[in-house]
């Protein structure tokens, strides 16, 4: 068994990260740390913890640090701005750090600071950090201290542009066009937990709406995974537009290019079903099918739909998960898996909820 602990453990993410790591075989939560919630079981919050979990919400104050150095991994399901304070020590006591923020996603400070208004940290250690994709980065995980686990929209974004990317890479000429539209959709839990009038049951519900209009942080993050992870020979301009629905979980994100002649020729229901065919989490839909976000519901499975119109010169690619597994928590504990060599799958190999 490896020690686990969960720094900030009150939010949506951090109660999706207790129940899934109460059910893998290979984990025990040590330590689950809030300064709001010091001395509260956790099923006195969340009551679905009921028979689950019977862990107590610590705040170690001055003792944080070296409690924390004495687990196998730390998760910190924080504010952004919380885990670079800590993470240099943590990995230097040899524990691994998943951070579940935007700490250490972005590998340029300039837009680290602009999008999230703070200076970095530990900019040395940023250097160090592994993109939590294992979709992508498999390999570099394996051999990680430092995890930065992608944004929910990122997700989907960067796994839906992976198969065209590497088709354009592996014939070295372009099969979209430069421009990128991602159209993307989320449920209110992808805001948090916090207490916000615009989240209000009665502002949220019976609307749909877009936000970030004039720009969003997690653009940066998308162009970085096409540029760097996915390491694209050509430059491509991509519009990113998030909306809020309402819906509790759930994310559909349609990303819509046109194709060049050479991309026409090319037939993408194939591509991305070869591109994915070992891949136990996402799921390429069957010509002509469509998911809905609800086949993924509390599971940690992301399913693409491919849809291709060549008399158009178009390519849609429709992409659904559950923001708070596949998006943030369960993503974590594929990271973890990894990290740890063990089966990649392990207490995540559920079936989504339905209805």
């Amino acid at each position: 068994m490896i020690s686990a602990a969960i720094v900030g453990g009150t939010g949506y993410t951090g109660i999706e990260l207790i129940r899934l790591l109460s059910a893998h075989p290979e984990v025990s939560i040590d330590l689950l740390t809030s300064r709001s919630e010091a001395g509260t079981r956790a099923d006195e919050i969340f009551p679905s913890l009921r028979g689950v979990s019977d862990i107590v919400f610590s705040d170690l104050g001055d003792n944080t640090l070296a409690a924390l150095q004495k687990c196998d991994v730390v998760f910190f399901a924080t504010p952004h701005g919380v885990a670079m304070k800590q993470a240099e020590a943590l990995t230097q006591a040899g524990v691994k750090v998943i951070d579940l923020a935007a700490d250490f996603r972005l590998q340029s400070l300039t837009d680290f600071e602009h999008w999230y208004k703070q200076s970095h940290a530990c900019p040395e250690l940023l250097k160090t950090a592994v993109y939590g994709l294992p979709e992508i980065n498999r390999d570099k995980l394996a051999n990680a201290l430092l995890v930065g686990n992608p944004g929910c929209y990122p997700t989907t974004a960067i796994l839906g542009l992976k198969p065209i990317i590497e088709a354009q890479n592996k014939q070295a000429e372009r099969l979209i066009e430069s421009r990128i539209v991602i159209d993307a959709k989320s449920g209110v839990s992808g805001a948090g937990r916090q207490a916000s009038l615009a989240l209000n049951y009665a502002e949220t519900t019976d609307s749909f709406k877009a936000y970030s209009v004039e720009g969003h942080r997690h653009l940066p993050e998308i162009e970085q995974g096409v540029a760097q992870l996915l390491d694209s020979q050509f430059a491509h301009r991509i519009r990113f537009l998030p909306h809020l629905v309402p819906m509790i979980r759930g994310m559909l994100s349609s990303i819509h290019m046109e194709l060049t002649d050479a991309g026409a020729a090319i037939d993408w229901q194939q591509a991305f079903e070869n591109s994915y065919a070992s891949e136990l989490f996402v799921d390429v839909m069957p010509k002509g099918l469509y998911p809905d976000t609800r086949s993924v519901r509390a599971s940690n499975r992301l399913r693409i739909a491919v849809h291709q119109d060549n008399e158009r010169a178009e390519l849609t690619v429709i992409v659904v998960q559950d923001n708070l597994v596949k998006g943030a928590a369960g993503q974590a504990v594929q990271n973890m898996n990894v990290m740890f060599g063990f089966d990649e799958s392990m207490g995540l190999n559920f079936a989504p909820i339905v209805p």
